[in-house]
């Protein structure tokens, strides 16, 4: 992995900015910001300044609907933000969920949020401890010059600001901060702001991710888990603890894993089974399942 904890210009992702982000490649052909008469185009055609413009390149990437060196929209941002997009203005929290997924599965690069979602094994922190653990974390497992103590309490802040409410000192006590209402993915609560510094993320049941979600994200974590062997199955663990599992990026606990595990199993046609005897835990897949993950995504949608 390379490190990356700028890009951003310390804006949280916001309602709007994958869209805008499809339509500017799908109509214009072009997000490039690398002369001046890019920026300017960028910067009329969005409605937005230029360091937003370099904030919202940079969501979009990240969260792996378009792709900047190729200059062009991906499957994946087609699919929910493109003319036929499934929810293009992410109405429904099932496509949070989405691409909440999206933004943390990925293996090319390090962030504040993909070292907590992948690495972390804490559910209640104080951000100098998590500014520190990342540092050490990207030391270990990263390529190239790694970024200084200040870049990455900047990338940890946008990352907080971004997936939680933040709680204000004003005259009532728990008030929350509207200024990050526009964050989609703080309508997941995964990240709570207790203040004074301390914040909790809890590995819990999480019933309101929708079983399609939670299905598209175990197979693309066990297709690229066991690549082209021809056994389909994987342990328990795996699917709970290994950096970009569906335990890892949901905040899954043991249980919640469980739970979301017997569903998919139940589910018609899901072509998952697993066992849970003796100590040994496995899941097994049908390979055709694993082929078309999308197609569950399809079924989420129809639904909704």
């Amino acid at each position: 992995m390379k490190a990356k904890f700028t890009g951003h210009e310390t804006f949280p992702l916001r309602y709007g900015w994958l869209q805008k982000s499809v339509n500017q490649l799908n109509n214009k052909g072009n997000f490039s910001i690398s002369t001046d008469e890019g920026v300017r185009d960028a910067v009329i055609e969005l409605g937005v300044g230029k360091n937003m413009v370099s904030a919202i390149r940079y969501w979009a990437e990240s969260s792996a609907v378009i792709n900047l060196e190729a200059q062009a929209v991906t499957k994946e941002g087609n699919y929910l933000f493109g003319e036929e997009g499934r929810d293009r203005y992410l109405e429904h929290l099932g496509s949070v969920w989405l691409l909440h997924f999206w933004l943390n599965f990925n293996y090319s690069s390090l962030t504040g949020y993909r070292y907590y979602f992948n690495f972390s094994n804490a559910q209640h922190f104080q951000k100098p401890k998590l500014v520190d653990d990342c540092i050490d974390q990207a030391g270990s497992i990263c390529s190239g010059s790694l970024p200084n103590e200040k870049t990455v309490k900047k990338d940890i802040d946008c990352f907080l600001n971004t997936y939680c409410h933040k709680q204000t000192a004003t005259k009532k006590k728990g008030s929350i901060n509207e200024d990050h209402f526009s964050s989609p993915l703080s309508e997941l609560n995964l990240v709570q702001d207790n203040g004074g510094g301390y914040y909790v993320c809890d590995l819990v049941e999480r019933p309101d991710l929708p079983i399609e979600i939670f299905m598209y994200g175990l197979l693309k974590f066990v297709k690229m888990e066991t690549g082209e062997s021809k056994s389909k199955t994987i342990g328990f663990e795996s699917l709970l603890t290994k950096p970009c599992s569906p335990g890892r990026i949901f905040r899954l606990s043991e249980s919640g894993l469980g739970q979301k595990l017997d569903e998919a199993q139940l589910y018609k046609g899901s072509g998952i089974s697993w066992t849970d005897s003796e100590g040994l835990r496995q899941i097994a897949f049908e390979e055709s399942s694993l082929i078309n993950p999308e197609h569950f995504l399809d079924i989420y949608y129809k639904g909704s």
